[in-house]
């Protein structure tokens, strides 16, 4: 079973129908059990950074994820479910992330450019297991102002370009997380999404 963590912060509906249409067994829950019991945990997110953290200190989650990240649980964070896992934010300055990486999320620099950075973008793919049989410069669906700058930038597996270069996801052992939306990219969205149930 994999854990779809409902905090009140993800577009949860579209992210569940990606896992099913993949072959996932998904359960959409807040419940501590249901994150022990998971093979798989997957935590997404829309919104500012500090309500994201707020909504899921309120559900008593944090430190079941953090156990079962240090156990060796795999996962996947998604849009902001990837900016909370770093230290800080610059959208919500003294709100602490679960700081599972070092680093801070920064606003996107780009002169010229409309930000949020909204669309569909290429990414540069360096080294990632979760985009096994992805085409380099297959095109994803981006929605956000904030990008994550970790402290190791070895973290970075997947870029993208706009303004500036801008992570697109990071990976360490078991944990995996993409700024993007693979619920809204497509097939190859399908495709990472199907790759890391894979793991």
């Amino acid at each position: 079973m994999t854990a779809l963590i409902d905090y009140g912060a993800g577009n949860l509906y579209s992210v569940e129908k990606a896992l099913t249409a993949v072959g996932a067994d998904v359960k959409v829950t807040s419940n501590k059990e249901d994150l022990k019991r998971a093979k798989k945990i997957i935590l997404p997110g829309v919104g500012a950074f500090g309500d994201c953290m707020k909504n899921l200190e309120s559900t008593g989650l944090i430190p079941t994820i953090l156990e079962e990240v240090a156990a060796g649980k795999f996962l996947l964070g998604i849009c902001v479910g990837l900016q909370i896992l770093f230290e800080e934010s610059e959208e919500s300055p003294n709100v602490k992330g679960l700081g599972i990486f070092k680093g801070k999320v920064k606003k996107i620099s780009a002169e010229n450019l409309k930000v949020p950075h909204m669309g569909w973008n290429s990414v540069e793919i360096k080294n990632s297991k979760i985009f096994s049989g992805v085409e380099n410069k297959s095109y994803f669906y981006f929605v956000h102002s904030f990008h994550a700058m970790p402290d190791d930038k070895n973290l970075v597996t997947v870029s993208t370009d706009y303004g500036e270069k801008i992570t697109a996801a990071v990976e360490h052992k078991n944990i995996f997380a993409v700024q993007f939306h693979p619920e809204k990219s497509g097939d190859v969205g399908l495709r990472v999404l199907k790759n890391f149930l894979s793991l």
